[in-house]
């Protein structure tokens, strides 16, 4: 259970909202973890709920029940992190305790069961446009991808979801469900689900606690070659991007010589995203961190300092140590990447004046509890700490 004795500068705060009711308050003295893991493209959010039922006073959610989640510090206010549907329901003991996995609401429902049409001489804009107004959404897409010419698109037996991130890898582009719109943009696309640019964010080393680079050589390709049908010669045509120096082929074969090379370009440009990782967990979190924030850092090695990175996953993360954010992060294009290839002089980096030292050493401790806003006491008399799960028969016993 999170201590709530502590004062520190940074008092973590949420609210969660239940089938339209509050419950923050009653669950307050029960989280023992909270933690939200937000994802690019066709793979749902997903939040996990961890709450003491060691008094066996706590009902079990039902499943389908909606929970809705801000998050942030009591100095800089909250942010809004979505709202997700209970999907899985544990409970276990002793001491009994009770874990809740929601996933995004919108990626649920009809977006997920499995469909058939087709689409013959349109745009990837009108395909888009299609599926949202099927599952009464508004489609959000971005403007180059939009224009794309489709000759003939086919969606068999698959769900939108699954259609729509077939047909967006084809053109280096997620598709992704926002606050009721259906998004769909360049991989690389540092815009919100609104359409804006989302500004970039700079992290210092003694902003992280652990770090992770990773560089590896074997998917280094200089190339990516595919085959497209050319009906009047009757033959399969090659079209490259990049050179051929070390070429990797694509096994499908496209109906047209645009397909082949947009499919060519999308892998080169994964390639290339994939020649660098870097996992970053923040000690002190920071909850406005989202997919797709493009970001810099500064402290490491020059390789990775010299690298525009961004987000592909973000997990936030709340317990007795406080409120900690972790990132999963690739290469944003353009940059340095440099992880061999030709003589390695091994000459010891001279660190700047001042690098490394923490001027605000406090001798630790304290700065990690959350403290939590408002009474830690939420009055177990009565009836008063029913969060009200809805369904029925879900009322908090004595």
């Amino acid at each position: 259970m999170i201590d709530d004795g502590a004062v520190s500068s940074r008092k973590p705060v949420y609210h969660l909202v239940v089938n339209g009711k509050d419950i923050s308050q009653i669950v307050r003295p029960l989280l023992m973890r909270l933690s939200l893991r937000e994802c690019r493209g066709g793979e749902a959010d997903q939040l996990d709920i961890t709450l003491d039922d060691s008094q066996g006073n706590l009902a079990l959610p039902p499943k389908g029940a909606s929970v809705s989640l801000q998050l942030g510090y009591e100095h800089t206010g909250l942010v809004d992190k979505g709202t997700f549907t209970v999907d899985e329901v544990e409970h276990s003991g002793a001491p009994d305790v009770l874990n809740i996995r929601c996933r995004s609401a919108e990626l649920r429902g009809t977006l997920r069961q499995r469909a058939s049409a087709s689409w013959h001489g349109v745009t990837l804009g009108d395909v888009v446009r299609d599926i949202a107004a099927k599952n009464n959404m508004v489609a959000n897409v971005d403007e180059d991808l939009a224009e794309i010419k489709l000759q003939h698109v086919d969606q068999t037996n698959e769900s939108d979801v699954h259609f729509l991130t077939r047909i967006g890898g084809q053109y280096d582009a997620t598709a992704t469900v926002k606050k009721g719109r259906l998004v769909v943009l360049p991989i690389g696309s540092t815009k919100n689900a609104s359409g804006k640019e989302m500004a970039s964010i700079t992290l210092e080393r003694t902003d992280g606690d652990q770090h992770r680079y990773h560089a590896a050589a074997r998917d280094s390709y200089s190339g990516v070659r595919a085959y497209w049908h050319d009906a009047k010669a009757a033959k399969k045509v090659a079209v490259i991007s990049g050179t051929e120096e070390n070429m990797k082929t694509l096994r499908d074969s496209y109906a047209s010589e645009a397909d082949a090379l947009a499919a060519a370009q999308a892998e080169q440009a994964r390639i290339v995203r994939g020649e660098a990782t870097f996992e970053l967990s923040l000690a002190v979190g920071q909850p406005a961190l989202m997919v797709q924030t493009p970001v810099r850092v500064r402290g490491f090695k020059k390789e990775i300092d010299g690298t525009g990175w961004l987000a592909k996953t973000v997990e936030h993360s709340l317990d007795d140590n406080g409120l900690t954010t972790r990132l999963e992060l690739e290469r944003k294009g353009g940059g340095v990447v440099d992880a061999g290839g030709g003589d390695w002089d091994l000459e010891l980096e001279q660190p700047e004046d001042g690098d490394g030292a923490d001027d605000d050493d406090d001798g630790g401790g304290g700065e990690t509890d959350p403290g939590w806003e408002g009474s830690t006491d939420p009055g177990w008399d009565g009836g008063s700490t029913d969060p009200d799960w809805g369904g029925g028969a879900t009322d908090l016993v004595d």
